[in-house]
């Protein structure tokens, strides 16, 4: 099982919703998929539950770290929700290792059930980043196309306790950062011209998805997205052609990023085939 955050130190970048799109997107195509939602607002919660896709685990997320055993039903398709303690977990500095301890056993005692863990985090640098980072494979970051966002990267990967380069260094060196996922992107002069400068500043840290210039994942803003989130329907089952040529933008992204955390498994028929 390969887990993957999505981190964020501002909130409101859509980063529930991207969450969201690539658990549904993975569980498309046939992979066996874990959801936590370790943001007490539980907007990742929300949206997974309306949509009725996954089975949702009677234990919360907050007991994945207060709790060393914790049992999962058995499904393709499970989401462990968002709770209220999620808020305490900070106020027990005492305990902060036995909560990222009992976070990494728990994903070590599930990897045989599922084939990706999508990780939804909340924008505050505490123990419940900390833990996921801590035992996490990859590192997904949306972003708005503003500049205070655009300044925040540096926060992301430089903060002195959670920072992507503190944590992969001292913790995890294992953890990868895929990248920076602008979202709610709009065709205008000032997000175009946000957009240059993030390329310019972070070209690294862009995710390219194809040969073409300027290539680039990201998340489009498009109301049909926002619609199929607060109803919890999936946007490729959509019957509206606004939500067909939305999907049609996001589809190669969502495809690049669950290429990179969980690459599909040739067999043997298909390579003969190819052959």
């Amino acid at each position: 099982m390969k887990t993957l955050i999505l981190a964020n130190h501002k909130g409101g970048v859509g980063k529930s919703a991207v969450a969201t799109l690539l658990a549904h997107y993975c569980h498309r195509q046939g992979h066996r998929v874990l959801a936590i939602d370790l943001d007490h607002q539980g907007n990742f919660t929300s949206t997974v539950t309306l949509s009725k896709r996954a089975r949702v685990a009677s234990a919360t997320s907050d007991q994945l770290l207060s709790n060393p055993k914790v049992n999962l039903p058995a499904d393709r398709f499970v989401l462990v929700p968002s709770a209220d303690p999620l808020l305490g977990l900070e106020r027990q500095p005492a305990q902060h290792t036995p909560f990222a301890r009992n976070l990494r056993d728990f994903l070590k005692s599930v990897d045989g059930q599922f084939d990706v863990c999508v990780i939804d985090t909340h924008p505050n640098p505490d123990i419940r980043l900390i833990a996921a980072l801590a035992t996490g494979d990859f590192v997904l970051s949306p972003i708005q196309l503003n500049q205070e966002a655009i300044d925040g990267v540096r926060a992301l990967l430089h903060h002195p306790r959670v920072g992507f380069h503190k944590i992969k260094a001292v913790l995890n060196p294992k953890l990868t950062m895929i990248g920076l996922l602008p979202t709610m992107v709009e065709p205008t002069p000032f997000q175009k011209a946000n957009f240059l400068a993030l390329v310019q500043k972070y070209a690294p840290m862009m995710i390219k998805i194809s040969d073409a210039a300027g290539d680039f994942a990201r998340i489009p803003k498009r109301s049909a997205i926002a619609e199929a989130q607060a109803d919890g329907l999936l946007l490729w089952e959509m019957k509206k052609t606004a939500a067909r040529d939305a999907w049609a933008e996001i589809e190669p992204s969502l495809r690049h990023i669950t290429e990179i955390v969980a690459p599909k498994t040739v067999t043997a028929s298909e390579a003969s085939h190819a052959l």
